[in-house]
């Protein structure tokens, strides 16, 4: 995996390509290529390392055609290089194909195919895909010879395939990958992601599992895979590429940062009525449904996992409903007991992670009514689900999630007051409490964020420690494990989050003069004394201790080497403060290492392989 793009038309092939691939650059990547057809000859370049460094190499070259594919890979099998680099070409030099996946056979395959002196110049899966279409070539049209192919792979794929043979067509499928088809005049296009040909055209064709595109410079043919032609519906995407742009910001991860304001401002406008009811207009499950939810399982991965677990918090305090939560990765091998009316919520901020996919096709699969929280309108998981609440993030390109999990938290906490309300189990004092106090949120980020100066300072005092300790409590343990990921994903700093309570059951060893320890305590919790406890028991061995407090409180201050304070907020909404001042620091603590703060080493931004 990681991104796909194709082109056929006029346009310069080189130009589109690059262009493409660095749009997609954002998803994380560790070596590029592109495959162009020119006068039905086949010529590719591929590089380990960022897109400049392929750049580099097409510099001064005559890069002809009027069709190709490229691809950004995020490496599976086989290390970074450039043997193992997209697309993958035949060795006869008749077939390039690039390739999101993972293909669960291409051992079996791959030695079948070298026994009938097919010859391998990679350790990637995806090269038994090539060749097999390369066999079915003989006597086929590449979409037949496509076919053939993928009927005898296992696993998940979003391929684009282009052959010296059919020189006027590019042919793509997919199977729990996504890919997209971008439709101009005269030309077209295709992606794993629309961010590569936004700019050019809004008109686009979804394709869904098993179904295969052919792809001329006129038209746009897709079909079942080994069946007949279908008829899809061309949607037409609504949002602005140039929000995507830094606009003046150093780094996408800073300026979505900022944004965290007003993407909390337009949530509430989108769910709040004027009456101050609650509505959602893409859920879908209907009142009674709703009120015989008996149990919800969350599903998610990293950041969404975290924000999932403050869900956790809010769904059982105010709609007195059984809650778990599981990393989806994990989810799949349980084995699922369903009793009664029980919903499983999944979150992703593409919609296309596979994990959470792939669970909820699980869950699907055994009946259960899925909601899905998602940033990516069009995605999987929105066309699959039953129900959709939307995060209203806008594109978020830094490869470490900030405002999406933001986002995901406040859109929990709208679910859960709809659905305490509903339900009978919030008073209509404690809903009308919090609507008023979600209202002040977005002045008190604001607020939060302007402490920048302070917090860069209190980054160059530990930006050389190799280990920190995350501790919090109840509605901010989340908050201390995604602390955390912030600042292992960027800085690579090893960083670990723990529920307050655990470190004296082990985790305490680790304590010394050396180890700076975050410690989340806003005051208006549940378990603020309990955190006081515990930032005692730190600060008696010795730790140097970071604390994010609620503004006025005193009493804390002397426990603290560094103290970082957030307005007053009522313990269900603290985890949209607490976790800013650790986005600020995780951001600020890379920079003085000289980290990519956007595209974090060996990581992607949307993992679409499980």
């Amino acid at each position: 995996m990681c991104g796909i793009v194709g082109y056929i038309g006029e346009k310069n092939i080189e130009s589109v390509l690059i262009v493409g691939l660095e749009r997609l650059s954002y998803r994380g990547y560790d070596s590029s290529g592109i495959a162009v057809l020119s006068h039905n000859e086949m010529s590719w370049w591929k590089k380990k390392g960022k897109i400049k460094e392929l750049k580099k190499t097409l510099k001064g070259q005559k890069v002809k055609g009027d069709l190709g594919i490229g691809h950004t890979r995020w490496a599976t099998h086989g290390s970074p290089n450039e043997p193992n680099a997209h697309p993958h070409v035949t060795k006869l030099k008749k077939v390039a194909v690039v390739h999101n996946g993972i293909i669960e056979n291409y051992q079996i395959l791959k030695e079948a195919l070298i026994k009938e002196g097919y010859i391998f110049q990679s350790e990637t899966d995806t090269e038994v895909i090539s060749n097999l279409i390369e066999k079915y070539l003989k006597n086929n049209t590449l979409e037949k010879a496509v076919e053939s192919a993928v009927e005898k792979i296992k696993g998940t794929y979003a391929i684009a395939v282009i052959s010296e043979h059919s020189p006027g067509k590019i042919v793509a499928t997919k199977k729990g990958s996504p890919l997209i088809i971008g439709l101009g005049k005269e030309e077209n296009y295709i992606s794993s992601d629309i961010n590569a040909f936004i700019t050019q055209t809004k008109k686009t064709i979804y394709l869904e599992d098993n179904e295969l595109a052919i792809v001329t410079k006129n038209s746009i043919t897709v079909k079942e895979v080994n069946g007949p032609v279908l008829d899809k519906e061309i949607q037409t995407i609504k949002w602005d590429p140039i929000s995507a742009e830094k606009q003046g910001y150093p780094h996408y991860m800073l300026k979505e940062i900022w944004e965290q304001p007003t993407i909390v401002r337009t949530i509430l406008e989108k769910y709040i009525q004027d009456d101050q009811s609650i509505e959602f207009k893409h859920l879908k499950l209907n009142t009674e449904q709703l009120k015989k939810i008996t149990r919800f399982i969350i599903q998610a991965c990293g950041t969404s996992w975290h924000a999932g677990m403050v869900g956790k918090y809010l769904l059982e305090k105010h709609t007195r409903t059984l809650t778990e939560v599981d990393i989806s990765s994990e989810f799949r091998y349980r084995e699922m007991i369903v009793k009664g009316q029980e919903v499983v919520i999944a979150l992703s901020q593409s919609g296309e992670t596979a994990d959470t996919l792939a669970c909820l096709r699980e869950a699907k699969s055994k009946f259960y009514h899925v909601i899905s929280f998602v940033n990516a309108k069009n995605s999987s998981m929105d066309r699959e689900s039953d129900g959709v609440i939307y995060s209203h993030a806008g594109q978020e390109v830094g490869v470490a999630s900030t405002k999406n999990y933001v986002a995901q938290i406040t859109t929990l906490v709208l679910f859960t007051l709809f659905l305490g309300q509903l339900r009978g189990t919030l008073s209509k004092e404690t809903y009308t409490s919090l609507i008023q106090e979600l209202s002040r949120i977005p002045d008190y980020i604001e607020q939060t964020l302007e402490k920048t100066n302070e917090i860069e300072a209190i980054s160059k005092k530990y930006f050389k420690s190799r280990d920190f300790l995350f501790i919090g409590r109840a509605f901010n343990y989340a908050t201390a494990l995604e602390g955390a990921l912030k600042l292992k994903e960027i800085s690579y700093i090893h960083a670990t989050g723990y529920a307050a309570g655990e470190l004296k059951h082990g985790p305490i060893a680790l304590i010394d003069e050396h180890m700076p320890v975050l410690c989340i305590c806003p005051k208006n919790t549940d378990t603020y004394h309990k955190m006081i406890s515990n930032i005692q028991e730190v600060k008696a061995r010795g730790a140097k201790t970071i604390i994010i407090a609620t503004e006025g409180d005193t009493q804390i201050a002397e426990f603290a080497d560094d103290i970082i304070y957030i307005p007053s907020v009522s313990q269900e909404l603290s985890p949209i403060l607490t976790i800013l001042p650790l986005q600020l620091l995780s951001y600020y603590i890379a920079l003085q290492l000289g980290c990519d703060v956007d595209q974090p080493r060996n990581l992607a931004k949307s993992v679409t392989v499980e």
